[in-house]
């Protein structure tokens, strides 16, 4: 769910083996609490794969290992497209600021037509390659920062954004980007458990959980998390 809407920083190639190294020393795959049809490469320590993370890739200005949990927005929506296959089946799908992918595995797993998984850090690409082909599937992705961008006509018939309204600044960029998409005549669903900048109009609630969650990241264990369809305005 690394999403960074103003720096363009130089970073390696996504296929940086020591990307890979970092998330097989440091993770083991694990069933999402949620959505345990789904098995992910997850952090067990936090405090280990964080200052690994700072000690060989902090030079390089590469977000924290957000890809290596199973944040509640991401558990959220992809237990709903789990449940509700006919959203993506034959579709176009984006999934924005992928994290590890496990929207995009369930959007594959659910027959959409296709799918990109997308996040600007080439770590989490990384991850949600290899957690695509632990579950035996393939999953094209792009660290293209895709916020601000724009097209005449509609690209995805829907695009999933778990979890992105922790931050002032970048919550207000995503979900007007998002909300240009809307006007375009894309599905954009919004998954939040209740981060300060989550929206709150143009929206239409479509589910409701209580997300298991580690209490090490979250302070509980479990997070009231909403799934939205973001409606567009008139402007």
């Amino acid at each position: 769910m690394s999403v960074n809407v103003f720096a363009d920083a130089l970073v390696p190639d996504v296929d940086d083996p020591q990307f890979a190294d970092l998330i097989e020393t440091f993770t083991v795959p694990a069933r999402v609490p949620l959505a345990p049809e789904i098995e992910m490469y997850l952090a067990t320590h936090i405090t280990p794969l964080w200052q690994a993370t700072e000690d060989i890739l902090g030079v390089l200005d590469i977000p924290p290992p957000y890809w290596a949990f199973a944040w509640p927005g991401g558990q959220a929506i992809t237990r709903y497209i789990l449940d509700h296959p006919e959203l993506v089946r034959g579709k176009r799908v984006l999934d924005f600021a992928c994290g590890g992918g496990m929207q995009a595995i369930a959007c594959v797993r659910s027959d959409a037509a296709e799918i990109l998984a997308n996040d600007i850090d080439p770590v989490a690409i990384t991850a949600t390659r290899l957690n695509a082909k632990h579950n035996g599937v393939e999953i094209p992705t792009t660290t293209e920062n895709l916020v601000g961008t724009s097209a005449p006509q509609k690209r995805w018939d829907v695009i999933f954004a778990g979890d992105v309204c922790y931050q002032q600044d970048m919550a207000n960029a995503v979900l007007q980007w998002l909300m240009t998409e809307a006007r375009l005549g894309t599905k954009v669903i919004l998954a939040d458990p209740g981060r300060t900048y989550a929206p709150t109009h143009n929206i239409d609630e479509l589910e409701t959980y209580d997300v298991p969650v580690d209490v090490a990241v979250e302070d509980t264990d479990t997070k009231f998390t909403r799934i939205w369809q973001l409606l567009p305005d008139r402007d």
